[in-house]
């Protein structure tokens, strides 16, 4: 007995020796060195498989792990590539914009903060990106909140909602899309079963920001900077009713299922068209702000700001780091630690219950020490075949994923979300992470719902193999 449990623990060491030391390697690049996190995912890889190979493994059968595990990540790589594109073609068209105009004008100053949690989540489900969203109508709604005296604070954690729930239900999102590739589920199945945490946590939101609402100030959207952003936009855009061509047929995609990959294809092509045929850009520049992304030059700092975004390089940060997380995946499996670190895990999730929890703090801790997507990679792949084994569908794991990583990314100040956030919006992350509720809720419903033994579906449900 003494025997076994010694050479468990030993194996368990090993296991867990290259996630430790990529993980210090991490800590240090990200907080020591303010660098990101590629070099130390590289640096892990190599760490991985130099143990590997010191125990016996031949170095064939870990490369090819990696590779692996690396092509399984393509059709979601294209989806990225195309959801760049969708930004740059999108503003190019005049969509955005126009959904910044009306922002703009459409809003109540008595339910500023329930709509503008509500404009952000539609903003970001038919664009499929918080960042996009916060970088555009986020800006023109943090203007308007100095203007009625709204706390900045209180306006910044309604945006971070807003996106955050749009991003995350959006078909269009990277994060959607890899996270249900991850737990092996289909898209539009994965979506629907976060309605059950993600809905009530975005109601209770909604209420929270009417009652810490109303606004007392009697000022109007009169303020002179907002208008010149209306005018220059007005100017600079054809807002003809064509400009919704591109949600729409989005829309018919979603309404159809189409696979995601076509249904984002479609998007693009017709925002290509329209901006060609409507706003009068040259197949010349077309093809540059594809690649590279779209270019204001209105002269006004803050819309330029506002409008030069997306592109296909924009998304080449994320896709290496992808590429690196998976290939650190597949050495991992290669090398038996996240088997061994599976049955240590399965020791303690014993329940359903604890299942979630561990999973939703597996996903939140690594977040925590790199970037969400080593937060959904990692825990996806060790903690599948748990629920496989329990007869529960990989939907469950998907959404855990989902709201214990994409909804914590902008609250911790030193992720790539949180800095995004903060360096956008001008609000430090710590001041706004307490009235971004939708993020921090949604993981509270996923445990009570585990509790009751509600909304966890059965393997039945269709997965993707």
């Amino acid at each position: 007995m003494t025997t076994r449990l010694s050479a468990s623990n030993k194996a368990l060491g090993w296991a867990l020796l290259p996630i430790i030391l990529t993980g210090a390697a991490l800590m240090y690049v990200l907080f020591v060195l303010k660098g990101g996190p590629h070099i130390p995912l590289l640096l892990g890889c190599a760490i991985t498989a130099l143990i590997g190979v010191f125990r016996g493994i031949r170095w064939q059968e870990i490369q090819s792990a990696m590779i692996t595990n690396i092509a399984e990540s393509l059709p979601v790589l294209g989806i990225f590539m195309l959801v760049g594109m969708t930004i740059s073609s999108w503003i190019a068209a005049g969509t955005v914009p126009f959904l910044t105009v009306q922002g703009i004008t459409m809003i109540s100053p008595d339910w500023f903060l329930p709509a503008t949690c509500l404009l952000c989540a539609v903003v970001s489900v038919f664009t499929g990106t918080s960042w996009g969203t916060v970088g555009t109508i986020g800006l023109a709604l943090m203007g308007m909140a100095e203007v009625l005296g709204v706390s900045v604070a209180l306006c910044a954690g309604a945006i971070v909602s807003g996106a955050w729930f749009g991003d995350k239900m959006s078909p269009l999102s990277d994060t959607t899309n890899f996270t249900a590739a991850i737990a092996r589920v289909d898209l539009y199945t994965h979506i629907r079963n976060m309605i059950p945490s993600t809905l009530p946590a975005m109601c209770v939101s909604l209420v929270a920001y009417y009652w810490l609402g109303p606004v007392t100030s009697t000022s109007t959207f009169t303020d002179s900077s907002l208008n010149l952003l209306s005018a220059s936009i007005d100017q600079q855009f054809d807002l003809s009713w064509w400009v919704i061509l591109p949600p729409c047929v989005i829309g018919i995609t979603i309404y159809f299922r189409l696979p995601a990959i076509p249904g984002i294809f479609f998007g693009v092509v017709a925002a290509c068209l329209v901006a060609v045929w409507g706003q009068g850009v040259t197949p010349e520049s077309l093809v540059q702000l594809l690649m590279n992304g779209f270019q204001s030059h209105t002269g006004q700092p803050g819309l330029d700001a506002l409008l030069s975004k997306g592109g296909l390089m924009s998304m080449m940060w994320v896709i290496s780091l992808i590429i690196l997380a998976m290939a650190l995946g597949g050495a991992l499996q290669a090398t038996g630690s996240l088997e061994t670190l599976l049955l240590a895990l399965l020791k303690v999730a014993s329940t359903r219950f604890r299942l979630v929890l561990v999973t939703l703090l597996a996903a939140l801790g690594f977040n925590f020490a790199s970037n969400a997507f080593i937060a959904y990679t990692l825990p996806g792949r060790m903690l599948l075949p748990a629920y496989q084994q329990r007869g529960l569908s990989g939907a469950n794991l998907s959404r855990l994923l989902e709201d214990g990583a994409t909804m914590s990314a902008p609250l911790i100040p030193w992720n790539s979300g949180g800095v995004f956030v903060a360096g956008t919006l001008g609000v430090p992350t710590l001041l706004y992470a307490p009235f971004a509720f939708a993020n921090w809720l949604a993981p509270l419903f996923d445990l009570l719902w585990a509790a009751l033994n509600w909304f966890m579906p059965t393997s039945a449900v269709k997965q993707v193999r």
